[in-house]
């Protein structure tokens, strides 16, 4: 466990200049960490992207109030679709020469919607949306001094085997789809790394935090708004501690890339690096849980995932609805 004070001394400690991207970032993780950002960076330059402007502009107006040295910027987009996706990153490729952090956390628990791309939503928005925002950004990510970091907010630590290749899970049961999904997302990080090893990535567990995600319609929707109302106040971690820890993991050197040096936050003196999902120290790729520590048994799951080329699997069957859908791998 990384202790909260461990957290909140590393926060203070940001560099003073900082570009963020933060997708679904008007509600629940993705608010709560920033507002950490715009508290804890002096000169912050933060866009977030979501589907309510009203929630957006409750957030500019708090963003000013906390910093008002920090310039913020909302693009409302439905990012369930890959086309509205590349909009927005030709939009944040117009405006800026390098991106600090890319914070990715969208997501839904209805089951069996369709997009009108012809994907399904909770996929949509777990795996191809996120996926193509990375690559998209990509050279931004590469370009940035100081710090170069991607944070994937979902199952991390509770990868699990796929049910079959039915990679969208349409008719995957829940229980199934968490540790499918969790999979899909760290597999994906790390193809993406690959490519990218100047660039760290992380996908995370963020534990129970009040969220917007039981939002949507459907009978799993419903049941977890009844679970959240009964449970919540008992469980829930607090708002600000998941922003605290969301912005450590966005910017704590304990979670390198491999090459390049650009790590965030130097760690105290005698705090170790976090393993990879290699299992090893620094290799650029990190699953952790809510108290930011990177797991041990999914480093078995994934091997044994890679070595039947589930890997390889998923990132041909990504590539090849970014193609049918819009013509192209990615905007670049």
């Amino acid at each position: 466990m990384v202790a909260l004070d461990i957290v909140k001394a590393s926060n203070t400690k940001l560099p003073s200049h900082l570009v963020a991207v933060f997708v679904g970032g008007t509600s629940g993780i993705g608010e709560y960490a920033l507002k950490s950002f715009a508290r804890h960076c002096q000169f912050p330059r933060a866009y977030f992207i979501g589907r309510s402007q009203k929630s957006a502009d409750r957030i500019l107006s708090e963003l000013k109030t906390t910093n008002a040295n920090g310039e913020y910027t909302f693009r409302q987009a439905d990012t369930s679709l890959i086309k509205n996706v590349d909009k927005v990153c030709e939009e944040l490729k117009s405006k800026e020469k390098h991106i600090n952090i890319l914070f990715l956390t969208t997501g839904t628990l209805a089951s069996g919607q369709e997009t009108a791309e012809g994907l399904h939503a909770a996929a949509s928005l777990i795996i191809h949306s996120r996926t193509r925002f990375i690559v998209n950004l990509l050279p931004l990510l590469r370009a940035a001094p100081d710090l170069r970091r991607v944070v994937s907010t979902l199952c991390g630590t509770l990868e699990g085997p796929f049910a079959n290749e039915d990679f969208q899970a349409r008719n995957v049961s829940l229980m199934k789809a968490r540790g499918q999904g969790a999979s899909a997302v760290t597999l994906s990080l790390e193809t993406v790394a690959k490519a990218a090893p100047e660039v760290s990535f992380v996908h995370d567990f963020p534990g129970p935090v009040r969220s917007n995600i039981a939002r949507d319609s459907g009978f799993v929707p419903m049941l977890m708004k009844w679970v959240f109302k009964i449970f919540g106040p008992f469980i829930f971690i607090p708002n600000e501690e998941s922003g605290e820890r969301h912005l450590y993991l966005a910017t704590s050197a304990r979670y390198p890339p491999p090459i390049g040096g650009a790590s965030g936050v130097p760690v105290d003196d005698g705090a170790s690096i976090a393993n990879g999902t290699d299992g090893k120290p620094g290799s650029g790729v990190y699953s952790v849980d809510q108290v930011c520590e990177s797991g041990v048994k999914n480093v078995d799951v994934l091997k044994k995932l890679r070595t039947e080329g589930w890997d390889k699997k998923l990132w041909k069957h990504i590539q090849g609805e970014y193609v049918r859908i819009t013509g192209k791998e990615s905007i670049n």
